[in-house]
């Protein structure tokens, strides 16, 4: 019997550190534990097991003296009750560099069917972002990667003009966010490139201050934008290059109109010749309008046309029509002559008084046509008088006989 029993000694003392170092866990004050679901996974254990010479379930027989403890191992294998809070958990995950394709302990699957990239059981609201690997922050990570691609393409589209885009592969959360980058990078784009049209224009409207015949600077011939942008600056220089001429000869020939001295210019465009004609009309009609006004106040101050000592006949045909234009004229020599007919006081009124020649003339006109009917009245009453003393007196010398 004694043989037997050391015998099973040996081999507990054999036994018991290869159990407890079988796996990981803290022990209860039996020396034992419940085996977790994660070393169950891993076929470490099964149930309630004794680690160190623990207690037996049965207790019937006491166990012998316990060898010599060895030094405990270190665990390398973290279960997720292991952690105090998920942010632990989240850190661990994290600085270990795992994901749902890198998880040697096992951390992601846990009370989950299918690794999704996330450990442990997540709180409900956690921001998954600050997961390492999980959906969201791939989502987010290719979202930023579009958004920056799809920036730098706008701006570049932008700059020159032209918007092209045209992102179609990448997950949908990279075509997302290269739309969003690419709109805000070409309005960027597009503020640089009005800036610079601006430019262009301005470029294209000193050369065309300089010179008649265009010629496009090699930069801009590949881009029609621009291209267009020079030209219109270097046409609107011309333009008004052109109407500057043109206001020229229109000056020149209103001049020479107003003094009735034309010289049609030559050797120019038909345009600037056009201009010196229009400018000339014009000189001539101030002209006519000078000898009109002439004449018009000379019917004022003159009894009756008389002809102007003019150098051209065509200022005296001016002028005569302007005195007989003069309608206001009648209205003044009217009243003049009924004033003068009526033998009123002589008194030129305010309004007539740039007329006061002719009125003067036109109001003796009326007083003496007043004294001849006064002379005709005497007459006239005379010879009625003589009448009937004649028809008396015969009839007298008639009685007589």
């Amino acid at each position: 019997m004694g043989k037997y029993l050391v015998l099973i000694m040996a081999l507990v003392i054999l036994v018991l550190p290869h159990q407890g170092f079988a796996h990981s866990g803290r022990t209860d004050g039996s020396g034992g534990h419940n085996c977790s679901a994660k070393s169950q996974a891993k076929g470490l254990c099964t149930g309630y097991h004794y680690h160190n010479g623990g207690g037996s379930s049965g207790g019937a027989t006491p166990a012998p003296a316990p060898a010599p403890k060895p030094a405990p191992a270190t665990r390398s294998d973290k279960d997720c009750s292991d952690f105090a809070n998920y942010d632990e958990v989240v850190a661990y995950w994290n600085a270990k560099g795992y994901s749902a394709t890198n998880d040697p302990e096992r951390l992601d699957g846990f009370g989950n069917v299918v690794d999704d990239g996330i450990p442990c059981e997540v709180p409900s609201g956690y921001d998954t972002a600050k997961i390492n690997g999980s959906p969201k922050q791939i989502e987010q990570q290719d979202s930023a990667k579009g958004e920056k691609a799809g920036y730098q393409k706008g701006i570049a589209d932008g700059t020159k003009g032209a918007e092209e885009n045209d992102s179609s592969t990448g997950s949908a959360a990279y075509q997302s966010g290269y739309s969003t980058g690419y709109a805000k990078g070409y309005t960027e784009g597009m503020q640089k490139f009005e800036e610079q049209k601006k430019a262009v224009d301005k470029e294209g409207y000193e050369a065309g201050k300089k010179q008649d015949k265009l010629v496009l600077p090699a930069k801009y011939q590949g881009n029609a934008l621009l291209k267009q942008e020079y030209e219109n600056g270097f046409n609107r220089a011309l333009k008004e290059k052109e109407e500057a001429q043109i206001a020229s000869f229109q000056e020149k020939g209103l001049e020479d109109g107003t003094k009735d001295i034309k010289n049609t210019p030559e050797n120019v465009s038909q345009t600037l010749i056009s201009a010196y004609v229009s400018g000339y009309e014009e000189g001539q009609k101030k002209l006519k309008e000078k000898y009109l006004k002439m004449g018009y106040n000379a019917a004022f101050t003159i009894i009756s046309y008389k002809k102007p000592a003019l150098e051209k006949e065509k200022f005296i045909k001016w002028y005569k029509e302007g005195f007989e234009s003069n309608k206001e004229i009648e209205k003044i020599e009217e009243v003049a002559y009924e004033m003068g007919l009526n033998e009123e006081k002589y008194e030129v009124p305010q309004k007539y008084l740039k007329a006061e020649t002719v009125y003067k003339y036109h109001y003796g006109l009326g007083e003496q046509a007043a004294e001849d009917a006064d002379d005709t009245r005497t007459t006239m009453f005379g010879l009625g008088i003589a009448a009937w003393l004649g028809r008396r007196f015969y009839v007298a010398r008639k009685m007589v006989a």
